[in-house]
């Protein structure tokens, strides 16, 4: 791959462990990071990826062996943000012990998925891929969007819609990497990450 494909965004993937946290645990995982970590959020693309939890409607969830805490931080700010290792995260008085860290490339592959771009109330799904176009298109990306179901979360008061771009050049992927597309980052919305069936941009064969 050339130097010129080189994301200037990483994910970091933080082993963690706990008896169990809020199954709607967002914002105030959000809080948490940001009193660990709290140049994070002045940090133009960087965010938190949401927890994967077991299924269920109770109001907490288990954490399984292998759920990760993963942040999208800038290069230049990676070991600043190493430092979350080994400390303990306050979840509405339930603790997540932060772990070990590896560091994930984000390489650019033609087709990458977000689990939910924020939209506001009302919004349907015509109104939603125009909004997304729009913020596309004035970051000078292109690609086929492909709107997938609406989602509801934080006790309805986050909604949006999971979204893959198809068709993306190597610029393209490593611009939506950076800087993802909709508010709320650190509520894990508007991150793209590669989607399992696609192919990597740019690459040699």
């Amino acid at each position: 791959m050339h130097d010129d494909a080189i994301c200037n965004m990483v994910d970091l993937a933080f082993a963690v462990s706990g008896p169990a946290l809020p199954r709607d645990h967002r914002r105030v995982l959000a809080h948490a990071v940001d009193r660990a970590l709290p140049w994070l959020a002045s940090q133009p693309g960087a965010g938190v990826h949401p927890l994967n939890v077991s299924a269920g409607g109770g109001p907490q969830a288990l954490l399984s062996k292998r759920t990760r805490l993963t942040l999208r931080v800038p290069r230049a700010r990676v070991a600043e943000a190493r430092a979350l290792e080994g400390t303990r995260l306050d979840l509405g008085g339930l603790a997540l012990r932060v772990g070990a860290v590896h560091e994930r490339a984000l390489l650019p592959w033609g087709t990458l998925y977000a689990h939910v771009v924020a939209a506001g109330d009302g919004i349907d799904e015509i109104g939603f891929l125009q909004m997304a176009g729009d913020e596309l298109s004035a970051l000078g990306i292109t690609g086929r969007l492909i709107c997938g179901r609406q989602q509801t979360l934080e006790g309805g008061a986050l909604r949006g819609f999971s979204l893959m771009l198809d068709g993306l050049g190597l610029a393209g992927a490593l611009r939506l990497f950076e800087a993802g597309i909709g508010p709320h980052r650190r509520l894990g919305c508007g991150l793209f990450i590669p989607h399992k069936s696609a192919a990597a941009v740019g690459l040699p064969p």
